[in-house]
């Protein structure tokens, strides 16, 4: 039996649309041993909505491991496996559910058949089940990680940023991924490319440079957050009212619905929920920590 903690993660952080991405001290646990046949045990966040069979997204990604790992296992290969998740990742709240859901499961088998694949190899594998790196990339290799989606797979490099804290405003709605993206625009202005640039470049130094000052700048956006708020009623309001408790910047939280804050002055989380509860929303805080281990194996037996 294998069994691998895997952390939530906060994705774009503002400009870093699809590039960026930062793990969070908050986690799914999961273990997975060989069975005759497929069983799914889930508790925690989504015990109610996941599903118990093999379309379950961690057990697809545990067959996919295997199938690729193929003859390079060291071990027999199980023809099917006993999951059991305990979750405490809300779902669909821009946290990474589905990447953790993704490398808990991969990671696990691959544990499990005696490791054949190499972080690369399982980076680029849950990246294809995701449809882009910038939450599975932290989710398995902690800390805070660019990356970029190449023909050729994944190029990314991890950095430790300064030691930070956070809030994380989590509304009592969901948002879907494929929802947020639709929403895009196909083209935008130049000079709201250039925003971007700019500020995504300055997000990097500030966090891996001990400058959390200039998040306020560097966690603005023009190609995502302004398309999205529409899903997000009162996301403009929660964000000023983080920056107006002492954070240093705030940004959409992946695609949403949650919103994270940099900064841990304590009147940060009832600022951000009180902005959501006027906008008509319930809402919960979660103070967070960055995690810098990523996805690890805890325990083999």
């Amino acid at each position: 039996m294998i069994r691998v903690r895997v952390p939530a993660t906060s994705a774009n952080l503002g400009p870093g649309f699809d590039a960026v991405g930062i793990a969070l001290r908050l986690y799914n646990t999961l273990t997975l041993e060989p069975a005759a046949a497929p069983q799914i045990e889930i508790q925690g966040e989504g015990e109610r909505a996941l599903p118990r069979d093999p379309t379950h997204l961690a057990y697809r990604a545990a067959v996919a491991v295997v199938a690729r790992a193929g003859s390079s296992a060291h071990v027999p290969v199980p023809g099917a496996f006993r999951l059991r998740q305990h979750n405490r990742i809300p779902l669909a709240r821009g946290l990474g559910s589905s990447a953790a859901a993704i490398l808990g499961g991969a990671v696990a088998a691959n544990a499990l058949v005696g490791g054949p694949l190499d972080s690369q190899a399982l980076l680029d594998l849950a990246t294809e089940m995701e449809g882009h790196p910038d939450n599975v990339a932290p989710a398995l290799l902690g800390g805070l990680v660019v990356c970029a989606r190449t023909q050729d797979g994944v190029r990314w490099m991890r950095l430790t940023p300064t030691r930070l804290r956070g809030v994380v405003a989590i509304p009592d709605y969901a948002v879907s991924t494929d929802e947020a993206r639709r929403l895009l625009p196909a083209h935008v202005p130049f000079a709201d490319a250039v925003f971007n640039v700019t500020r995504t470049a300055l997000l990097i130094a500030a966090l891996s440079g001990g400058r959390p000052d200039l998040l306020r700048e560097a966690t603005q956006d023009r190609l995502h957050q302004p398309y999205r708020e529409r899903l997000i009623p009162g996301f403009a309001g929660v964000v000023a009212a983080a920056r107006q408790a002492g954070a240093y910047g705030a940004a959409l939280s992946g695609s949403g619905s949650s919103v994270l804050a940099f900064g841990d002055a304590p009147g940060i989380g009832d600022a951000m929920a009180a902005a959501f509860r006027a906008a008509g929303a319930g809402c919960r805080t979660l103070a967070v920590e960055i995690d810098t281990d990523g996805t690890v194996v805890e325990a083999v037996a």
